[in-house]
């Protein structure tokens, strides 16, 4: 059986036939032949396919970020449509506050004039009656002032009529 492996490989020739010198040309024949082969399929039918493919994503790519700026831009335009509606908003606020305080302002001074003209009326009325109170006093006080100057004269032994009685009150009364 040793013998018979032996005779197998002494009859196959030494080692690998790809490092036999004598099928070299034979080799470099079918080398140069499939990277003709290969160089004609990749650029002819792969290559044209991905560089399809990387347009058509380079395309989709500058899509999108125009897209994008696209959107940006009407982001910006939105914020600067809010804003101002936000300052137009603020401004009718406080126009309106304004136009309150006034409307307030003015029910207020009326409200005062009112009342300040209540009050004069009732301090007119006040005095008036102040002054008829002071009258009617002023009239009693000479009026007891005579009485009483007529019984005291009286009751001194003395004899006055009303007419002098009243004068001397009238004159001290005075000053």
């Amino acid at each position: 059986m040793a013998t018979e492996a032996t005779d197998v490989v002494e009859k196959a020739g030494p080692g690998m036939p790809q490092l036999d010198f004598s099928t070299f040309p034979n080799q470099i024949f079918w080398l140069v032949l499939t990277l003709i082969a290969i160089y004609l399929i990749l650029s002819r039918v792969a290559l044209p396919r991905i560089g399809a493919v990387l347009a058509e994503r380079q395309g989709t790519i500058t899509n999108d970020i125009a897209k994008a700026e696209e959107l940006k831009q009407q982001a910006v335009e939105a914020e600067e449509a809010y804003n101002r509606a936000l300052a137009e908003a603020r401004a009718e606020a406080q126009r309106i506050a304004a136009e309150a305080r006034a409307e307030i302002q003015a029910d207020l001074d009326a409200a005062i004039a009112k009342a300040d003209a209540e009050i004069a009326a009732k301090a007119a009325e006040s005095e008036k009656a102040i002054a008829d109170i002071r009258a009617g006093a002023l009239e009693s006080v000479r009026d007891v002032a005579k009485d009483t100057a007529a019984e005291i004269v009286a009751a001194l032994g003395g004899k006055a009529d009303a007419k002098t009685v009243a004068a001397a009150v009238d004159a001290r009364v005075k000053g």
